[in-house]
């Protein structure tokens, strides 16, 4: 609809998930109208985050060093391991305060649809990390939707045998929905209910 710099900004605000393309204008348009230093400060941002976050060596949490602090903590507990799909459910989970182990970020779900399988994860890395013993219970909280039910199935499948006590994340997180959007007391609730499976 535009010509030049401001449609270019606009196709590639619109290419961020959860932008649409009135989101996408918007924003377009806001950048536009804003003070210069506001714009550079978010430009800055952007490259900064580009340049300094990687992820951790450990649990492939976002980090600015090798290792994430939650790795880099030593009053963490070694013996339990909570496997999430992306590193913005380690911060729902932080913000209740019942989680004091350590967590494996899995950098997805098992989504055939999309083409996304086991090899597309990083369950290979999970279970290097079992294999070197130590932890005794991994706490499976992946999202309660098809995906998250299905990853949470097959690594239960592929633990049991290894004598690791594997659990889930107890009812009272709604089917379908994002650990990021649960509020803490659901999700504190559903922690301190996880069952087998």
């Amino acid at each position: 609809m535009y010509e030049g710099a401001i449609q270019d900004l606009i196709d590639e605000l619109g290419r961020l998930p959860g932008v649409g393309p009135k989101s996408a204008q918007r924003i377009a348009f806001h950048v536009l109208s804003a003070d210069p230093a506001d714009v550079n400060r978010l430009a800055g941002a952007l490259r900064k985050v580009k340049e300094l976050v990687r992820f951790c060596t450990s649990c492939y949490n976002v980090a600015e060093s090798e290792r994430c602090r939650i790795c880099r903590d030593p009053r963490r507990s070694d013996e339990v391991l909570c496997v999430v799909e992306e590193p913005k459910d380690v911060v729902a989970i932080e913000r209740t305060g019942e989680f004091r182990g350590r967590y494996h970020v899995l950098g997805g779900a098992i989504n055939p649809l999309e083409g996304i399988g086991p090899d597309n994860l990083r369950v290979r890395e999970l279970m290097v990390r079992l294999g070197q013993g130590g932890v005794r219970e991994l706490i499976l909280a992946t999202d309660p939707n098809t995906e998250g039910e299905a990853t949470a199935t097959y690594l239960g499948l592929m633990v049991k045998p290894m004598g690791i006590a594997v659990t889930r994340l107890a009812s009272g997180l709604p089917v379908g929905g994002d650990l990021e959007y649960a509020d803490e007391i659901t999700l504190g609730r559903a922690f301190e209910g996880r069952r087998s499976i």
